[in-house]
């Protein structure tokens, strides 16, 4: 004969449901309820599929804040990023959720939008919730952040640079990758004179970058024109300022690459009112793929440097360093990949003919030494 099935709660029963409701209806003993929700490995698969199966079937939620107490972990990561308007960051949001919330963890996001005082009360929210690491994806190292997460043994990860401690780890993008690519497919179009709008010049990722842009210049034997190297801010109202002050100047590039695809969409709406066709009368490359970028008109070319990669990246490092007693060996845990996505914002030169100086443009070759 079978069994009926116990009625989901009504609201009165849900303040009343607790893990002894649990237990009794998956036949199995509070501890093993308990051990269930914690996730401890050796749990028995059958028990376990049980006690899930029980929590689904009453519609219960377990209680993290009790859960926490009772294990001594919060199961919790900080995630702090620089600005949520920018919609680079929602997307690594996501990815970062969703492997987190795949794994048993929560995650407590802030957004310091570069500011002190906002990056001060982020960190503050997080050490009340006893964060067990902090994934740090603001693209700049700020020493405020770092001492007052030092200072309580909290595992952090960061991107392209963090400071030298056990409980540290970074992310390293090769921009070198994606930059040559570009600078490769528009010298392929004929471009020989490139500009380079940038980030904000006093965090490193930006730096990166430029100095990606100068060496694949230098690699396709281009000469960089300072004129034309224009520090931004890796924001829609940044690219337009800073497009507009390269269009101000006397004599002008056939090519843009920019460090950010916010840049080069906020460039893209200054060369529009100015009546330059993209990419007729000028190309322009962007830098990270967002969503939006195959959206806007032209669709942007770009250089795609994965999301999922970063997050999953940065879990990793600090799951690593939260569920294992040794510490981590190297600070270096995983390169980032970075590569060219051609849409329509980039086109050849008018009149150039495909093939034309190309054995002046092939990029230089390092003398090998033979014994």
């Amino acid at each position: 004969m079978a069994t009926k099935k116990r009625p989901r709660q009504t609201r009165n029963d849900k303040r009343r449901l607790d893990i002894r409701d649990v237990a009794k209806h998956a036949r199995v003993s509070i501890a093993t309820v308990s051990r269930t929700i914690n996730r401890i490995p050796t749990v028995d698969k059958q028990l376990a599929d049980r006690v899930w199966k029980a929590i689904a079937e009453l519609n219960y939620f377990p209680n993290t804040q009790a859960r926490a107490l009772v294990s001594g972990r919060s199961r919790l990561f900080g995630l702090l990023i620089s600005e949520i308007t920018n919609p680079f960051f929602p997307e690594l949001i996501q990815g970062f959720e969703e492997v987190a919330v795949a794994n048993g963890y929560e995650i407590l996001i802030g957004s310091t939008n570069y500011d002190l005082a906002s990056m001060t009360v982020c960190i503050r929210r997080m050490l009340e919730r006893n964060v067990e690491g902090v994934a740090v994806m603001t693209f700049g190292v700020e020493q405020p952040l770092l001492e007052e997460l030092s200072s309580r043994d909290i595992p952090m990860v960061f991107v392209d640079a963090g400071p030298p401690s056990p409980l540290v780890r970074a992310l390293i993008v090769d921009y070198r990758k994606g930059i040559l690519e570009g600078v490769r497919h528009l010298a392929a179009l004929g471009h020989r004179k490139l500009s380079f709008i940038s980030g904000p010049l006093r965090q490193r990722s930006s730096q990166l970058r430029k100095e990606a842009f100068l060496s694949a210049l230098e690699e396709m034997r281009l000469r960089s024109n300072p004129d034309w190297l224009i520090e931004g801010d890796h924001s829609l109202e940044g690219g337009m300022r800073t497009m507009e002050q390269l269009l101000g100047q006397s004599r002008l590039p056939t090519a843009v690459m920019c460090s950010n695809d916010m840049t080069a969409i906020g460039g893209l709406r200054v060369l529009t009112r100015a009546g330059l066709r993209v990419p007729q009368d000028m190309s322009i490359i962007g830098f990270d793929d967002i969503h939006l970028a195959e959206f806007v008109y032209p669709p942007l070319t770009t250089v795609r440097m994965s999301r999922s990669d970063l997050a999953r990246g940065a879990f990793e490092a600090l799951r690593s360093v939260a569920e294992n007693d040794e510490r981590p060996e190297s600070a270096h845990l995983l390169n980032v990949s970075t590569t060219l996505i051609v849409r329509q914002s980039t086109a050849p030169v008018s009149g150039f003919k495909a093939g034309k100086s190309r054995s002046r443009l092939a990029p230089r070759k390092r003398a090998v030494k033979r014994p």
